[in-house]
């Protein structure tokens, strides 16, 4: 039986999130089409770019009313209808997103690196700079529901337990989770269930990570060119 978990007003000033720079942008998240409308007009537009649905992924994971559009759209509605049960994270199996976030840059870098070397590690990369990514910043200003005391849902490998909670939170409507970062102590991270919850972010800067064979050991920012330790 899941717990009761305690909800928590949280706000962030600038909450971070680390995408693969390669993400497509999808132009139609952010003209001025009615998100009704979406699946109309792609179907037209499909009749002469067969890869658009591709690009745009599974829509109907995410409700008309609960959709976005407008200037930096894509970056919200991405992480909700490119999903896989291939690719799970803390709080999803894969079957539907979450845009997750971190409330300091460390702790977004230190979050993707984790994961990003365990793709590494499993396509036995060589050593070297691999791959390159953006990052991303809004705010936080949300009722959550708070984890951050129940340990059995910050186990290194282990999803499981907070995959189920996850589950049952989204099904009867929470907003999301904030919980600790495994990745980097003493931050904090959150999961958010819809798009249209939070505001549109910004592209900030963009680092390039590299793989000693074993994980990821550096990052260089790429306006700066200075590599940081991890």
């Amino acid at each position: 039986m899941t717990p009761a978990l305690p909800v928590t007003h949280t706000v962030w000033p600038r909450a971070y999130r680390l995408i693969r720079s390669i993400h497509p942008p999808i132009d139609l998240f952010e003209d001025i089409a009615d998100p009704r409308d979406w699946e109309a007009l792609a179907s037209a537009e499909s009749k002469t770019n067969p890869r658009l649905w591709e690009h745009l992924g599974h829509l109907d994971l995410v409700p008309p009313q609960r959709r976005v559009g407008g200037p930096g759209a894509s970056y919200l509605m991405a992480p909700f209808v490119h999903v896989s049960r291939d690719r799970p994270g803390r709080f999803t199996d894969g079957s539907y997103g979450v845009y997750s976030a971190g409330n300091a840059e460390e702790v977004a870098i230190r979050e993707v690196a984790h994961h990003h070397g365990r793709a590494m590690a499993a396509s036995a990369e060589p050593p070297g700079w691999t791959s390159q990514f953006r990052m991303l910043v809004n705010h936080l200003d949300l009722d959550l529901h708070d984890a951050r005391v129940f340990a059995r849902y910050h186990q290194p490998d282990d999803y499981a337990p907070s995959q189920a909670l996850a589950r049952d939170l989204r099904r009867n409507g929470s907003n999301g989770i904030v919980y600790n970062s495994v990745r980097c102590p003493g931050g904090e991270c959150a999961a958010i269930f819809w798009p249209d919850l939070i505001p549109a972010p910004v592209q900030a800067e963009h680092f390039d990570y590299h793989w000693d064979g074993q994980r990821v050991d550096r990052i260089r920012n790429c306006g700066t060119g200075i590599i940081y330790g991890l």
